[in-house]
């Protein structure tokens, strides 16, 4: 029986130190939180397939990825036993791509040989810079030795599929200093780099120091300004030979991430954990925010915070503006395939005017963003919001 693929993100809401640009939904914490937190999404794993009213055994888990927050606060054998949930309950696939994101300063080596034994094979580090400065302003709990020294101990421990993430269009930052961490870090050979430009969201630390005009050090990058570090970063990663297969995403050959390959798919995934979502039977799902609520009742519907039925004119919608920030666009063959239309045929107007504006070009096989279209993404992806 050849069974549909299926993704498991969970979620672990602990950091030892909340950045001051960060608003996800995170926190500093106890053991005895922690303890409580992890029997708490022990159980909503046991029960996930009720939860989300499907049958695992038409899916194979193809992927996990355990975010957040910082997983790496978790103990090492926290961690095994999630994911030890996850392979008795689930049949996950031999080759299953299983990633954690770690911070420096969270690990040791006595942790990363639990990932080891759990079958953790891909591992995130969030470095954002090599500067130490810059590390500093951002709030970071690490300096870049300590980064180094994660790095070093996660080579040691054998995994050879590691992601950095770094950070660009920093306050301050100038084209010199971001080559600094992008030399830097392709001087290391990770496998996949993640570049992402710096958000500043309500709600934070950063929002009150930069969004409302205050006066301050170190000025926040101008549009045009921005424009040229991603340019920057996008060409000095690709001449290092790092293939930008997403916006935001750049990978030696092999190295992308298939577990944010499937979002961008719509690859169906189950969500567990504080405000994770998932995707099942087309219908996507948000857990509470409220980590009490959560703890309380983990393995109830009823913590759901959102519950979003997806119709039709949804999916290709999805299909579109998820689509196209992957550098291969959407193809109109898997789109004609999958909903009995063409894409032409359903958004031919849009697509007349995104092409004649630069910020998409197509052909019979589909369409993609243009380099303009990319600097205007946000715009490009909303036009295809019926």
């Amino acid at each position: 029986m050849n069974k549909d693929k299926m993704g498991i993100y969970v979620h672990i809401p602990f950091c030892k130190r909340k950045c001051d640009y960060c608003d996800f939904v995170s926190q500093t914490a106890d053991k005895a939180l922690t303890g409580r937190y992890v029997n708490a999404l022990v159980s909503e794993l046991f029960s996930l397939e009720e939860k989300y009213g499907f049958s695992k055994k038409e899916y194979d888990i193809a992927t996990v990825y355990i975010g957040g927050g910082t997983p790496s606060v978790l103990e090492g054998s926290d961690i095994l036993r999630i994911v030890g949930v996850i392979r008795d309950t689930y049949s996950v696939l031999p080759d299953a791509e299983i990633t954690i994101e770690i911070n420096p300063g969270t690990v040791t080596e006595d942790k990363l040989r639990c990932y080891r034994d759990a079958g953790i094979n891909r591992i995130s580090i969030g470095l954002q810079s090599a500067n130490d400065d810059e590390l500093k302003l951002l709030s970071r709990i690490h300096d870049f030795k300590s980064f180094l020294n994660c790095y070093e101990l996660v080579g040691k421990a054998g995994f050879d599929n590691v992601n950095v993430d770094i950070m660009t269009a920093l306050p301050g930052q100038s084209e010199e200093r971001l080559l600094n961490t992008l030399n830097t870090v392709i001087g290391l050979s990770p496998g996949h780099i993640s570049a992402y430009s710096l958000m500043i969201e309500e709600n934070t630390p950063f929002y009150d120091r930069y969004a409302e005009g205050a006066p301050h050090e170190h000025e926040l990058p101008g549009e045009d300004e921005e424009r040229k570090l991603y340019y920057l970063t996008r060409d000095t990663l690709g001449e290092a030979g790092y293939e930008q297969y997403e916006i935001s995403n750049f990978a030696l050959k092999d190295k992308y991430s298939r577990h944010n390959v499937s979002y961008w798919k719509r690859i169906p995934y189950l969500g567990a954990g504080l405000n994770a979502s998932g995707l099942v039977n087309e219908i996507r799902y948000r857990n509470t925010s409220d980590i009490n609520r959560y703890m309380e009742a983990p393995a109830s519907p009823d913590i759901f915070e959102e519950k979003i039925v997806l119709s039709e004119n949804d999916r290709m919608d999805e299909t579109m503006f998820l689509g196209l920030p992957m550098n291969e666009g959407v193809s109109a063959t898997d789109f004609l395939r999958t909903f009995g239309i063409s894409m032409y045929e359903k958004y031919g107007n849009v697509i007349e005017k995104l092409a004649y504006d630069g910020l998409i070009q197509g052909d019979e096989k589909g369409i993609r963003l243009t380099d303009r279209g990319r600097d205007y993404g946000n715009y490009v992806f909303s036009r295809f919001l019926s």
